[in-house]
């Protein structure tokens, strides 16, 4: 079993990946976006490919916990994922939202501290923010299961 983590935005999709122990999650890719459908075909491939029974997407909520314009858009690309997860006969594989708050001032603080120029941070940090979502929900599923 393993889950697949993603910090959706406007123009990349930041991908990680859990071992299939589910404790730790690894950075697995970038997606270029290039239309919804295609976007959520590439993530459905991903899953596939890795036999995921979750997917995680970051939810980017307000500071005061209220849904944003993007929160609507991360929201929507989730269902249109689980849509396509139904339609392939996929539908054991659920969609989980974590709250990703300051997801990418601390990857920006991890990328800093590893010492990541920062034109090669432009490159990673959606997948470094990606890494954050999913070991959070690991390890909330973690806690709650012992």
């Amino acid at each position: 079993m393993r889950f697949l983590g993603l910090d959706v935005g406007d123009r990349t999709i930041g991908v990680a990946l859990s071992d299939s122990l589910l404790i730790t999650a690894q950075g697995l890719m970038t997606i270029e976006r290039v239309g919804e459908r295609k976007d959520a075909g590439k993530v459905l491939d991903l899953v596939k490919e890795h036999g995921c029974s979750g997917v995680v997407i970051g939810l980017p909520l307000r500071l005061d916990g209220t849904d944003s314009e993007q929160t609507i858009k991360v929201r929507e690309f989730g269902r249109l994922l689980e849509n396509k997860l139904k339609s392939t006969g996929l539908q054991d594989v659920k969609i989980h939202f974590e709250d990703e708050r300051f997801t990418t001032s601390m990857a920006e603080a991890i990328l800093i501290a590893g010492d990541v120029k920062r034109n090669k941070r432009k490159d990673v940090i959606d997948k470094q923010a990606a890494i954050i979502i999913l070991q959070s929900f690991l390890d909330k599923r973690a806690r709650t299961e012992s």
